[in-house]
């Protein structure tokens, strides 16, 4: 039996909620987010300080810190992140800052981030990033207060 028009399009639309459940579940059982235990999608954390822009970094000049790899665009950054990994490392391992604020935790994307007071903060989306930046001292506070006990919920 076939679904109806609205079925299909109510099973459609749940289908990203359902996705995104997913990785809150999964993202809840590290302290850095992380696929295939490559940190941040792979994205070089020492070039939003350096370049202003996300860059994808490569296996060949990577670092492992805090139970996952880091992938950097060049040896400097790299050695950079090696040598103090906590001025570079997004705040809440990575994890959506906006969720974490809310009380769970989300992936993000490198092109949904900001630096603020020296320290670099991710987003699920752009959308969620606007979000976020509408009080950005209210939503730092929330989630300092909830980090890192969202990754036991």
């Amino acid at each position: 039996m076939m679904p109806t028009r609205r079925r299909f399009l109510t099973l459609t639309a749940a289908a990203p909620v359902a996705a995104l459940i997913a990785t809150q579940a999964r993202a809840s059982t590290s302290p850095v987010y992380s696929s295939d235990g490559i940190a941040v999608d792979g994205s070089d954390v020492v070039a939003y300080f350096s370049d202003a822009i996300p860059v994808k970094g490569a296996p060949e000049f990577s670092h492992d810190w805090n139970g996952v790899t880091w992938h950097f665009a060049n040896a400097a950054n790299r050695d950079a992140f090696a040598a103090d990994p906590a001025a570079y490392a997004p705040q809440y391992g990575g994890y959506c800052a906006w969720a974490v604020s809310e009380g769970y935790t989300a992936s993000t994307i490198p092109e949904a981030w900001k630096i603020v007071d020296g320290k670099l903060y991710l987003n699920f989306s752009r959308r969620i990033q606007r979000r976020w930046e509408r009080d950005i001292p209210a939503r730092i506070k929330a989630a300092d207060a909830n980090w890192p006990a969202v990754l036991e919920a």
